[in-house]
């Protein structure tokens, strides 16, 4: 884990409301794996007090990107950053995707934000095997799109309006999908808690090994503070410490 003055190389709108930046931060891109996430400070001072939690988009020699979304006014904040601006940044933290290199049918499964740890793990997997299912509200909402186009990837997509590709939740389109395919090896998602929930249980229904990334409010980051816990089948789990990618069987998803 590293603590440094990251400088911001650009911090550019995707569409509205979201953004992406990118860091200079070599000990952290060297180290990091996907699913992991960096913990921001996003001004001096107090206010706000707490670091933000973002997970790492990607990384490329000695930079990451993050991926976030203008919900408050830390974010808000940050999204005012210019380039050649430093941001205390603290990372690799958490626990990423553990994928046995011997699956070949893997399946990530991303709604909205979700995307932000999911891409970066299709781009360090790097095979054609992999298929992405995106989720969105709408066409306009559709994040990553074109960069994924770029990896060794298939993609397909679901929004809620039907503006683009399948009509209706991320979810019920891998109900389908599953029951269409012959063979599922994995399932990687990351998304708000209710579309992960019908994720992990359908899953498990079909004898789908599944993994999540939980997106959860974080005060420390490093797990000594226990705000971001949730209930597990072995007790209570820390999600910046023991995820916030977990085994979707070690969840209990009544809980959430």
């Amino acid at each position: 884990m590293y603590q440094i003055k990251a400088k911001i190389l650009f911090n550019e709108k995707i569409i509205s409301g979201h953004y992406k930046m990118r860091l200079y931060a070599p000990g952290i891109a060297q180290k990091a794996k996907p699913g992991q996430f960096v913990h921001i400070k996003i001004k001096d001072g107090y206010d706000p007090l707490l670091r933000r939690p973002f997970s790492i988009h990607r990384c490329e020699g000695e930079k990451i990107e993050i991926l976030y979304k203008v919900v408050g006014r830390g974010t808000e904040s940050l999204s005012r950053k210019k380039i050649g601006n430093e941001i205390d940044t603290l990372g690799p933290l958490g626990q990423g995707f553990k994928i046995n290199p011997d699956l070949k049918r893997i399946v990530l499964v991303a709604g909205g934000m979700g995307i932000a740890p999911l891409y970066f793990l299709a781009e360090k997997l790097n095979r054609k095997d992999i298929l992405i299912l995106l989720g969105a509200e709408s066409k306009g909402k559709i994040l990553c799109l074109e960069d994924l186009k770029n990896l060794n990837v298939r993609a397909k997509i679901a929004t809620e309006d039907g503006s683009q590709g399948h009509k209706g939740l991320i979810s019920d389109f891998l109900f389908h999908f599953i029951k269409e395919s012959s063979q599922i090896d994995l399932v990687c998602a990351c998304g708000p808690i209710p579309m992960l929930k019908k994720i992990a249980q359908l899953s498990l229904k079909n004898k789908i090994p599944c993994q999540v990334s939980l997106e959860q409010t974080m005060g420390c980051g490093m797990g000594v503070c226990l705000g971001c816990t949730i209930r597990g089948k072995s007790g209570y789990l820390r999600v910046c410490s023991d995820g916030p990618v977990f085994q979707a069987n070690q969840i209990l998803w009544n809980w959430i």
